[in-house]
């Protein structure tokens, strides 16, 4: 990880265009953001970017009263697991297992992390929990409850565009010292979903090979071993035409190619595709909602009004961050909810 840290990104990437030829949008994303998340705390507002669980509490609690209640009404089983995707500062894991503590709710915590900086914070907030650089080393023993909150859209994903000849990658090459987009020579064809084979020249789709095989090991596990998954993040509902993909730094969108390593390079969750693909695997798919939607099924608003009973001189703070989570022209419609859960498993709140 501490090597990861120290790549020149933009140096390893033009030697190698310069010696192999352009390489892929996957290529360019994977090493960037490899390289990005291995050598900072990007949250906050001395980071790049701030996510829900940094907005306010209520939104962790609820996770956890979700997960809590999953467990108790698969009978309060003594051995489980809480496993983060990405778990950040810690924030998320401490609000939800701490909301949910009051059922006695208490896994054992693992987290899927792979910057040193952020390990560093979660085993202060976590001094008992169990770090993977990937699902593979997860235990196999036991259920397991997993979140992923803006996990799945930093992964690296294809932008394929429709020629009169088929799709075709979109490539990063050169041009001097610049980077920049070019054409690929490949058909790709096979790795378009069937319903976009035959859509109009010019179009462009994106596709996630890397969110597709993560997402068929997350249903695997829940297959196998019980339990449920919450994938939140921004997205599409179903798959669309034309390019997502953005890079932010100081909390301002720049070009993709200006600081590559150092500012996040993300793009649109395609949740059609995970929601197949986990259903292919043999997990069972709860729902896709909004974000605001599910927070409100949730409980929210219930959760803001004693807030604000508690902390008075609070009251506008905490509904401004109420209106952040959930209000359609704010994160309520941009950010989706899916759940998954191994078969046997109840289905949970907010989806039925």
């Amino acid at each position: 990880m501490l090597a990861r840290a120290a790549v020149d990104v933009p140096a390893v990437l033009k030697r190698l265009i310069r010696e192999t030829g352009p390489i892929t949008l996957a290529q360019y994303m994977g090493e960037s953001n490899a390289r990005y998340y291995a050598s900072r705390d990007p949250l906050g507002e001395q980071g790049d970017f701030i996510t829900a669980p940094e907005i306010s509490q209520m939104f962790g609690e609820l996770i956890g009263l979700w997960l809590a209640d999953l467990w108790v009404r698969m009978g309060s089983r003594k051995r489980i697991h809480y496993v983060e995707l990405g778990p950040g500062r810690g924030t998320l894991a401490k609000d939800a297992l701490g909301a949910a503590a009051r059922y006695d709710f208490a896994p054992e915590v693992h987290f899927v992390e792979t910057s040193a900086s952020l390990r560093k914070l979660q085993r202060e907030a976590f001094p008992d929990c169990h770090h993977h650089h990937d699902l593979s080393t997860l235990p196999d023993d036991a259920p397991l409850l997993i979140v992923a909150n803006e996990f799945f859209d930093a992964l690296p994903i294809h932008q394929l565009l429709r020629s009169a000849d088929g799709w075709f990658d979109r490539l990063v090459g050169l041009d001097g010292e610049a980077f920049t987009f070019m054409a690929g020579k490949e058909r790709m064809d096979h790795i378009v979903p069937p319903s976009w084979v035959s859509a109009a020249q010019g179009a462009m789709i994106e596709t996630s090979p890397a969110a597709a095989a993560l997402m068929a090991e997350i249903a695997r596990r829940l297959r196998e071993q019980g339990g449920a998954a919450l994938v939140i993040d921004y997205g599409h509902m179903e798959l669309r035409s034309g390019s997502t993909l953005q890079a932010l730094k100081s909390h301002r969108k720049v070009d993709v190619f200006a600081h590559p390593g150092e500012a996040d390079i993300t793009a649109h969750v395609d949740f059609e595709l995970l929601k197949q693909v986990a259903e292919d695997h043999g997990a069972d798919v709860m729902g896709l909602t909004y974000q605001g939607e599910w927070l409100r099924q949730m409980g929210i608003d219930t959760r803001m009004e004693a807030l604000q009973r508690r902390n008075p001189k609070e009251g506008q703070v905490i509904k401004r961050q109420r209106d952040r989570l959930v209000e359609d022209s704010q994160m309520g419609t941009l950010f989706k909810v899916l759940g998954i859960c191994g078969r046997r498993w109840p289905f949970g709140v907010g989806f039925q």
